[in-house]
């Protein structure tokens, strides 16, 4: 099954994740199928913290992968954050 979810990069205690369409037996920060975006939990003030492909998660959506908790949210926020 086909999951979109976050693969954690970055160094120690500056977490930087890129979030992925990955097969859902592979590791966290493994093989991945697509880079649809990214996020960044410890951006600078100006700095650009989210980015999504949003035509691509859709996608990946409607051809039944499922989305993680964390990139469900993260959508929301983005989709808020775009409409505004």
């Amino acid at each position: 099954m086909v999951v979109v979810r976050l693969a954690r990069g970055g160094s120690k205690k500056r977490p930087f994740y890129s979030v992925v369409a990955a097969d859902s037996r592979d590791r966290r920060d493994g093989r991945f199928i697509e880079r649809l975006g990214f996020y960044n939990p410890v951006a600078n003030e100006g700095q650009e913290n989210l980015r999504l492909n949003m035509e691509r998660v859709q996608y990946w959506a409607g051809n039944g992968a499922q989305l993680s908790p964390a990139v469900t949210r993260l959508v929301k926020e983005y989709s808020a954050k775009v409409a505004a």
